[in-house]
């Protein structure tokens, strides 16, 4: 018996990974994540499987499926939005499935930063004025460390992707501000690869309210930096003296 950890993407059920469809189309119990993950990935899902909706289920409730998958030798897949490896909450999951000698394995799936940053038609990373790329989020019911805190981090002034945080926009902007600029460019994505994508872009000066009128208070992704300008020098990779094996 084995337990899958697999990501849905971010709701297009064509930017899910072959294996991952595959694992989908055959399983006989998925556990998902019921308020994240589209109807049109869970259609893909085995009408034969036995489905439980994890935004109703604690932690000791999700390990109880597993254990009995495993009394059944029924193989599970834990269905999680974007990649597992990114606010996915797996490592308590992963350490209770070592104590019960479970096997696992996980599956990436395409985070929303990524289908954010396509969405935009961005290159997160532009040579000479962004070559990091930050992935956090704003303290909420989960702590982040003081270290870890936008304050600390947008003093790299460089590319940051800010989950779980846009119903905090307001808390978000005032901490960046001060290294990035109010006439820094910042765009909102909800929903990014779903029917009802929506993209809100502007400024640090003026983002919040733009945020407010249009309603979003969930599922959306933070993009702010120097990035967004679409302005920078050209990298040396195609450049014509410069020979370079990984093109």
């Amino acid at each position: 018996m084995k337990v899958y950890f697999v990501g849905a993407g971010p709701g297009d059920p064509e930017l899910l990974t072959i294996k991952a469809k595959r694992l989908l189309e055959n399983c006989k119990c998925c556990i998902y994540a019921g308020s994240l993950i589209s109807d049109e990935v869970m259609s893909l899902v085995s009408k034969e499987a036995k489905l439980h909706d994890s935004s109703s289920m604690t932690l000791g409730q999700i390990i109880k499926v597993v254990d009995d998958c495993k009394k059944g030798g029924v193989d599970l897949v834990r269905l999680h939005s974007g990649d597992p490896s990114i606010y996915g909450a797996i490592l308590e999951q992963m350490n209770e499935l070592d104590k019960l000698s479970v096997r696992y394995e996980v599956v990436p799936g395409v985070s929303s930063f990524q289908a954010a940053a396509a969405a935009l038609s961005l290159e997160l990373t532009v040579p000479e004025r962004a070559q990091t790329v930050i992935l956090t989020r704003a303290t909420g019911r989960t702590p982040v460390p003081p270290e870890q805190d936008l304050t600390i981090l947008s003093k790299a002034r460089t590319t940051m992707c800010i989950f779980l945080s846009v119903q905090m926009i307001g808390e978000v902007v005032k901490k960046l501000r001060p290294e990035y600029g109010a006439d820094s460019p910042v765009a909102v994505v909800f929903h990014a690869s779903r029917p009802d994508q929506m993209i809100i872009t502007g400024l640090l000066g003026d983002i919040e309210e733009k945020v407010g009128s249009a309603g979003v208070d969930k599922t959306a992704m933070i993009i702010v930096g120097p990035a967004l300008s679409r302005s920078g020098a050209a990298s040396r990779l195609y450049a014509a003296d410069f020979p370079h094996g990984c093109r």
